[in-house]
């Protein structure tokens, strides 16, 4: 993080990134200073509620952060900076975004947690925009010029006011990513309804394991009676009412109603009574060999997981990964729930090909009568992550016949037209019969 101080000295000259959370009440003058470099802006964490009306000088802006702010208004000034792709409003109180506020080269916008009702038609113009991140909000539909957003891939729309989606958005050739927990038309049950509540004071924390967007898990000791010896789990406690992909309360339900699958990481219980009302999962304790397939979609990448620079798979590897993702899918699709978040940073592989699928962060539950046209949003996933392995294959007889099978299988699931993919039924039958005939 920079000061204030550093940057009025003219210490920051040539900054390509600057970093300011001091309880700003408006942008600092000096910020100008730097426009023949600066591309990436991170205002979040202060007190603005507008941007100077000659923001479009930093004509080499391409990333502006204004997060956790008092902005009512998505300031108009950034419509005309002509490099800024990349635009996150998260956590203010917008509640208009006017037509002229959109950037053309619009990829990534982030409107998480305000207070917005419609949207402008100028949306349809950001044909770039590959990420869209709406959940939070009070929308109860979308302009229909977005028909014409053909490059989008990710849409959040969690925690709105949707009580049906439009039907194109359904058919965007491109779109894999979907959100919709918390509403009306992707309702879930209700935490008291589900089983397996565990007692907070049955729990004994060790040490933290990680930390992610949503919650921090931790390792722990689980008595699930007096008499019992204590078992050694995972527990994962949210810190909020709202995240980036949705609501913690759709996560848990969504993790408890979806049932055991070996390929699924396994979920022991929903924490109860927490002396802060958080709530909580408890989970099965994942072996330590077990890592992650790769990183998360990075500024530059967007949308696309980070692999490790060596990272690399055997033949039968590559398809027994494939081969339990699809089982996983399937698995949850049967009990109508599309997990939303189908990426390689969600799973874990050990070195002989075993995965698990974790996060329900993004996870909706849906109805029968959108169920094959959700189906094959998610298997456009499915389709990004065959592409994935497929491309990262050791030198060991990458021609044949198997690979081959699951390249075509790849580029169905990554077809245009939507309504012509397979359903994950299918493609479980079909990896599992490439392991017979291998």
């Amino acid at each position: 993080m920079h000061t204030l101080s550093q940057l009025r000295a003219g210490k920051l000259a040539g900054a390509r990134r600057l970093d300011l959370s001091c309880g700003l009440e408006e942008v600092p003058p000096e910020v100008f200073d730097l426009a023949d470099t600066l591309e990436v802006l991170n205002l979040t964490g202060n007190r603005l509620q507008s941007l100077p009306d000659d923001f479009a000088r930093l004509q080499k802006l391409r990333i502006l952060f204004c997060s956790e702010n008092r902005f009512t208004h998505l300031p108009e000034v950034i419509g005309a900076c002509p490099q800024l792709s990349m635009v996150g409003f998260k956590a203010n109180a917008i509640e208009t975004v006017s037509d002229k506020a959109l950037p053309l080269a619009l990829r990534w916008l982030i409107l998480t947690d305000n207070r917005i009702e419609v949207l402008p038609s100028s949306l349809g113009r950001c044909t770039r925009l590959q990420k869209l991140m709406l959940s939070g909000n009070r929308l109860r539909t979308l302009p229909a010029s977005m028909a014409h957003c053909e490059n989008l891939e990710m849409i959040r729309l969690a925690a709105n006011e949707f009580e049906t989606l439009p039907s194109w958005l359904l058919s965007l050739p491109r779109l894999a990513w979907l959100a919709l927990a918390g509403n009306p038309c992707a309702p879930a049950p209700a935490l008291d309804s589900l089983p397996s509540a565990i007692e907070w004071n049955d729990l004994h924390l060790i040490d933290l394991l990680g930390e992610g967007a949503s919650g921090f898990i931790h390792r722990a000791h689980w008595r699930a009676t007096e008499c019992a010896q204590p078992r050694e789990v995972a527990v994962k406690i949210f810190k909020g009412a709202m995240t980036s992909d949705g609501l913690p309360s759709c996560e848990v339900a969504a993790s408890l109603t979806t049932g055991a699958h070996p390929n699924l990481i396994e979920i022991l219980g929903r924490v109860v009574h927490h002396p802060s009302g958080a709530p909580g999962l408890v989970m099965a304790l994942i072996p330590p060999e077990f890592t992650s397939l790769a990183g998360p979609p990075s500024f530059d990448s967007c949308t696309r997981d980070v692999y490790a620079h060596d990272r690399s798979f055997t033949n039968d590897d590559a398809l027994h990964i494939a081969q339990g993702l699809a089982a996983a899918a399937a698995h949850l699709h049967q009990h109508y729930v599309m997990h939303g978040d189908f990426y390689a940073h969600n799973v874990l592989t050990n070195r002989t090909g075993g995965c698990l699928l974790g996060d329900f962060g993004a996870a909706s539950f849906y109805s029968s009568a959108s169920g094959h046209a959700l189906q094959q949003i998610e298997v456009r996933a499915l389709g990004y992550l065959l592409e994935e392995l497929t491309s990262r294959l050791a030198t060991t007889n990458p021609s044949s016949t198997c690979i081959h099978a699951m390249k075509a299988l790849q580029s169905e699931c990554l077809s245009l037209d939507v309504a012509s993919r397979p359903l994950f039924p299918e493609i479980q039958q079909r990896l599992a019969q490439l392991t017979v005939d291998s």
